[in-house]
């Protein structure tokens, strides 16, 4: 998916718009390499070394990966696993909401 969330993030760079990961890894300098050779621009969380059942997955009850929110500006869950032209779609939508 890093290919499209890049595209995605480039996009959207003038716009009130921002992509969050959550990454399960365990190994926290193996994820600050790949984070470096995928070229993850945005703001990506460590989940801890319990990988996908640390502290985040469990407080927003995730239970596969990915698992993508699409958020509203009001901070609603608006959209829960869309992937490619329909992620676009949906953040699409809730730009124009507010534009």
């Amino acid at each position: 998916m890093y290919p499209h969330e890049r595209s995605l993030v480039k996009r959207l760079a003038n716009k009130p718009f921002a992509l969050i990961g959550v990454n399960s890894d365990k190994d926290k300098v193996a994820l600050a390499e790949r984070r470096k050779a995928e070229n993850i621009t945005w703001r990506s969380f460590w989940n801890g070394p319990k990988g996908t059942s640390g502290p985040l997955s469990a407080k927003w009850n995730v239970h596969s990966w990915p698992t993508i929110y699409v958020i509203d500006a009001k901070g609603v869950i608006r959209y829960k696993n869309v992937r490619g032209e329909k992620m676009d779609a949906a953040v699409d939508e809730l730009l124009a909401e507010i534009e």
